[in-house]
Parts: structure tokens; sequence; C-alpha cells
């Protein structure tokens, strides 16, 4: 019996991880889902909660913003940044991804 082994290739070997996030990167994408969740919550959700008593109101955006961002929006948008900078990495390494110089 015989085998044949392929060279390895992109699309075969199995990616780099990618860094983990800084505190201040986590912390930006933290604010991007919380900002766009309560903003899409006080649109759909706040005609219904308006003449609730305030911390009501507060209790029921607080209790779909939150779940919303942490087991969707941000686990998502770090997936996208580690896509993002997966991609930026493999155009690097095969010289098709170039930084401006910088002139001053």
């Amino acid at each position: 019996m015989t085998t044949t082994t392929r060279p390895a290739t992109a699309a075969t070997t199995p990616a780099q991880p990618v860094a983990l996030p800084s505190v201040h990167m986590r912390a930006l994408l933290t604010w991007i889902a919380v900002f766009a969740a309560l903003t899409v919550v006080q649109l759909l959700v706040g005609p219904y909660v308006k003449g609730f008593p305030m911390l009501l109101r507060t209790l029921v955006i607080t209790g779909i913003v939150v779940p919303a961002v942490v087991y969707a929006l941000v686990p998502n948008l770090l997936k996208v940044r580690a896509t993002v900078l997966r991609r930026r990495a493999e155009a690097r390494d095969k010289g098709g991804y170039r930084r401006a110089a910088r002139t001053s």
C-alpha cells in the first residue's frame, strides 16, 4: 500500500492562533457592542416600557442587552477581529500586504 503525502499549503495547515486582544481592545469592542445593543433595544423596546418606573425600565433593557452582548456580540466581534488579523498575517506572509511607509 502506497501513500502519498500532499505538500503543506495554506488550506491544509492549521491556522496560527491570533494573540489575545489587549485589555484596551477588549474594552473598545465591548463598548461598541454595548452602544449598538442599547441603541437598538431602546428603539425597539423603548415605546413599550415608556410608562414603567425608571428602575423597572432599566431592569428590562439591561436584561435584554447584557446577555446579547456577553453571549453574542462580543464573541462575534472577537472572531471578526481574529479573522481580520489572520488574513492580514497571511497576506503579509505571501507578500501581498504592505503597510504604507510613513513620510515625515
